[in-house]
């Protein structure tokens, strides 16, 4: 087994948990090792730090499986899976849909899978991992039984691992669509062509969460993809939703769950780039009693964050404006790259410019499906704050 080399000074963050060793920290490597490979990690001293897989042609040259001198082999791989599907099955009220395994938060660093009823969703984002496909394929097969393994393979960052694009079935039938209970509501989820694995399951308990909030209420759900926030304001009485979206597609799914799910009267549906849409109601002097705020990513990587601040202060005033006194803005963020006290303050400083008072309601993350490990802050991507304008 190859062994790499920390440079001195530099195994602070590890030791802290981060499950990523950089080339620019990396002093030497003894011995060879090909490509997704096991390695062992050291400090300059040769003290063992970890046990994970290798790629020379990525920045993360080594992504780390564990911190213990234990053997990484098929039931290494299989225990790990086990446990990922416990801790679902002990903490979530039902596991129809959820985020099985959560790469390096549930110690699989580039695994993710993604449980949408009877069908499973898989991508490898790593190299190591990509080697391990097909016996991944058949321990999920044996420890979950699903009908269907679909690969969703087509994410970008595959190609800073030197990986190939590529999506398909690899176990089994999937079907074109799939609908699966969410919050007691009933959603389409498309698999084959659906944005990620086809369906954000990270917001799930956001989306429960502003039911309350909405009793009797005009809502707008911004960014809305196929209409979770539309949804589950419906659930909670809101007596009517707008939900906007650039996407047409995106758009038309919204209507077969309003209708499948029968609240067709309650929800209309709206076309556009929502910067544009935002200003043009505001300036129409349009009210809503609630906001919902889901946007993409707009930092994709630390170069991006200041026009990032930029558009999420944009997006936040112009909500703000269209807010009646006593209404409740619901904002996300899901990069990484924004972090928590950073798009609080984005948003706290677009209310000075509304001209709104807030006051802050709840700072939330993702889904316990989607947990956050202590040292390595990627894992706490998705923010959502709720606040009430007073």
């Amino acid at each position: 087994m190859a062994v790499v080399h920390l440079a001195r000074g530099r195994s602070r963050r590890i030791q802290a948990g981060h499950p990523w060793v950089f080339r620019t920290e990396v002093e030497s490597v003894h011995g060879h090792a090909d490509p997704g490979d096991i390695v062992d990690v050291v400090d300059h001293r040769g003290k063992f730090l970890g046990r994970g897989y290798i790629n020379p042609a990525s920045q993360i040259l080594v992504r780390l499986l564990t911190t213990h001198e234990e053997t990484v082999d098929a039931a290494f791989i299989q225990r790990r899976l086990r446990t990922a599907w416990e801790y679902r099955r002990r903490l979530l009220p039902d596991v129809e849909a959820c985020r099985v395994v959560f790469g390096e938060a549930d110690f699989v660093p580039g695994l993710i899978v993604d449980k949408f009823g009877p069908v499973l969703v898989v991508q490898t984002l790593a190299l190591g991992i990509d080697k391990w496909r097909d016996e991944i394929v058949g321990m999920l097969q044996e420890l979950l039984s699903p009908d269907g393994i679909y690969e969703r393979n087509d994410a970008r960052v595959r190609e800073l691992e030197g990986l190939p694009l590529r999506t398909g079935v690899l176990q089994g039938h999937v079907p074109d669509r799939i609908t699966v209970a969410e919050n007691g509501l009933q959603v389409h989820v498309d698999v084959v062509g659906g944005q990620k694995t086809g369906y954000f399951l990270d917001q799930r308990e956001n989306r429960a969460a502003i039911r309350p909030l909405c009793r009797g209420a005009r809502v707008l759900d911004a960014f809305c993809h196929t209409g979770g926030f539309a949804l589950n304001a419906c659930a909670g009485d809101a007596r009517s939703v707008l939900a906007l979206d650039i996407s047409a597609e995106a758009l038309a799914v919204v209507g077969e769950n309003a209708a499948l799910n029968g609240m067709a009267d309650r929800i209309t549906t709206r076309a556009g780039n929502a910067f544009d849409a935002l200003r043009e109601m505001q300036q129409a002097r349009e009210q809503f009693d609630v906001v919902v705020l889901d946007p993409p990513a707009f930092a994709k990587n630390k170069a991006a964050l200041e026009g990032a601040a930029r558009g999420y202060k944009e997006i936040n005033l112009r909500a703000l404006k269209l807010l009646a006194p006593g209404g409740f803005l619901v904002t996300c963020s899901c990069s990484y790259h924004m972090d928590p006290a950073l798009f609080k303050a984005v948003v706290e400083d677009a209310a000075v410019d509304a001209r709104r008072r807030l006051r802050l309601l709840a700072q939330r993350a993702q889904g316990v499906d989607h947990p956050i490990l202590i040292g390595y802050d990627e894992s706490h991507y998705l923010k959502c704050l709720i606040y009430e304008v007073i």
